[in-house]
């Protein structure tokens, strides 16, 4: 990584109001994905640092959304510190397409259950939000579903070292969603990032904006 995002100070807040809590359940998110509002996704600028000559390459990743007693939460994981692309970040599962994968909500339920131990069984697909494009050069198709407990979860060694959840509530919420920029050493330019701290985990990056058009869709 060519800089700590955890050190760049805090630029602004996003600040927006959040989701409504009587919204936050899986019947109204069903509802909200099957007859969708109009509105427009926030275009972050690690797109422009892609290189244009380089063909993204097709990824995808499961925002699953757990259906807890208490309310609902979003299972997240923390990528082993030792893999090639993004060590050590929070992240949702997910990953490269394969040959056989018959699409990108394929990808994501493979990749969920390689990674995670997340059976197929317990997850319902209710949508997909605009795909984002990583300075890495993947474009990564965000799939959303419900998940039911209970389940059993597994980490996959050496690329996953730990699974936790976070309130939906608590990333549904603009005050919560930090703006940071940095000047990259490389001399590419200036970086604008969100961030959304919580607990002990630094949720930043491509996580946190596939969080902020999942936010904007909720809201509008």
């Amino acid at each position: 990584m060519m800089f700590d995002p955890e050190r760049i100070p805090v630029e602004s807040i996003a600040g927006e109001r959040s989701v409504n809590a009587e919204n936050l359940t899986s019947f109204w998110l069903r509802q909200r994905f099957a007859v969708p509002e109009d509105w427009s996704h926030e275009l972050l600028d690690e797109n422009l640092f892609t290189a244009p000559a380089r063909v993204p390459r097709p990824a995808s990743v499961l925002l699953p959304i757990v259906a807890r007693s208490q309310g609902l939460t979003m299972l997240l994981t923390q990528r082993s510190a030792n893999l090639t692309d993004h060590p050590g970040q929070i992240s949702f599962p997910g990953g490269r397409a394969d040959a056989g994968d018959l699409s990108a909500i394929d990808t994501a339920l493979r990749e969920a259950e390689e990674e995670i131990g997340l059976a197929r069984r317990h997850i319902e697909v209710i949508g997909t939000l605009p795909d984002y494009i990583t300075m890495t050069g993947y474009q990564i198709t965000p799939v959303v579903a419900l998940v039911e407990p209970p389940f059993d979860l597994r980490a996959e060694p050496g690329e996953v070292d730990e699974i936790f959840e976070v309130p939906l509530s608590f990333l549904m919420n603009g005050m919560h969603h930090e703006r940071r920029a940095v000047m990259l050493p490389d001399g590419s330019g200036r970086r604008l990032f969100y961030a959304m701290p919580y607990e002990r985990f630094f949720i930043w990056g491509a996580t946190a904006g596939i969080l902020r058009n999942l936010f904007h869709f909720l809201r509008a």
